[in-house]
């Protein structure tokens, strides 16, 4: 994966808040804390470790169905539901991501070039119906969202009360590969990134209104995640078409090893993979987000050429 160096990057919608030990109110629960109302939510996958880490970018799902339950937050969100940015205070984490070069020589510029990316071929790709993601939000420790205070133990997650994407960037090192045995390199995070804008966009088209089972291979909260493995696979096919504001492309470069790096990302959080190192046996009736092989088999779809209507799981008699 390489950048135009010569690509101007745009920083607006990519904020960091740094380290917080807390933020914000959530009627709607914590994953895996007991959930709503005292009610225990499912979690992916069960937990990694004796400190409560959750294999994530799966967990993303938790968040998405809490909403769908009716989970509030507590939360000021200014008007219209997006994001009330004054709540945050930016670490200035990406006040030097300029250019492509920067995107090439920082992984913190690389992640605001692959939003700007996102951002450039879903609104192509959406037209009128595009709404953009009001913001992709690193953190760490914990953070307030609009569902709920969340922590570095949920992973990569997008928070369709919000419009936000937030994301410890320690996960991929720490979670990711070393916990699930998953791959290190610059694609990874970009399969990620893509992954949770594809919920954006289900979110924006009202396809999460259509969830209904929560668990199971076949259950409606699979199908979400696999539609939103299918989007991820459409960008990256799309990916080197991206322009910046000034219709200079974004990308100069997409190799068969990066999609190799995000067909093995996505193999590594299937439920059976996770369910395997975390339990020792695979329970298909617990799943929320889909086997390795559905997960790699639905980003193939939209990476074959697949668009909105071949990513739509909810019409496939089979995953």
């Amino acid at each position: 994966m390489r950048f135009n160096p010569k690509a101007r990057l745009d920083t607006r919608r990519t904020r960091d808040v740094g380290r917080s030990s807390g933020g914000g109110r959530s009627r709607g629960g914590f994953p895996g804390s007991g959930g709503r109302g005292g009610s225990s939510l499912p979690v992916p996958g069960g937990v990694v470790g004796g400190g409560g880490v959750v294999a994530a970018v799966i967990v993303v799902g938790i968040f998405v169905v809490t909403q769908l339950m009716g989970g509030g937050s507590g939360l000021d969100l200014g008007s219209g539901g997006s994001l009330d940015a004054s709540r945050f205070e930016d670490s200035e984490r990406y006040a030097a991501c300029e250019t492509g070069e920067d995107a090439n020589e920082s992984v913190d510029c690389a992640r605001v070039a692959v939003e700007n990316s996102l951002y450039d071929y879903w609104g192509d790709t959406l037209a009128d119906d595009f709404r953009p993601a009001d913001s992709l939000v690193t953190f760490s420790g914990q953070v307030g969202t609009g569902c709920g205070a969340a922590s570095s133990a949920v992973g990569p997650f997008y928070c369709p009360a919000d419009d936000t994407i937030y994301l410890d960037s320690g996960f991929f090192d720490e979670v990711l590969e070393r916990q699930l045995g998953g791959p290190d390199g610059g694609f990874v995070e970009a399969y990620v990134l893509a992954h949770e804008y594809g919920h954006h966009v289900q979110n924006v088209l009202g396809t999460m209104g259509r969830v209904r089972t929560q668990q199971g291979a076949s259950s409606d909260a699979v199908r979400l995640e696999l539609q939103a493995d299918c989007y991820a696979g459409m960008w990256t096919r799309g990916a080197t078409a991206t322009e910046d504001s000034s219709g200079t492309a974004l990308f100069s470069e997409l190799t068969d090893e990066d999609v190799r790096l995000a067909l093995e990302a996505a193999a590594s959080v299937g439920d059976d993979r996770i369910q395997q190192q975390t339990r020792g046996q695979v329970d298909e009736e617990s799943w929320t987000h889909g086997s390795a092989a559905q997960r790699q088999r639905w980003f193939q779809v939209g990476l074959d050429g697949g668009d909105l209507t071949d990513c739509d799981t909810f019409a496939a008699g089979s995953l």
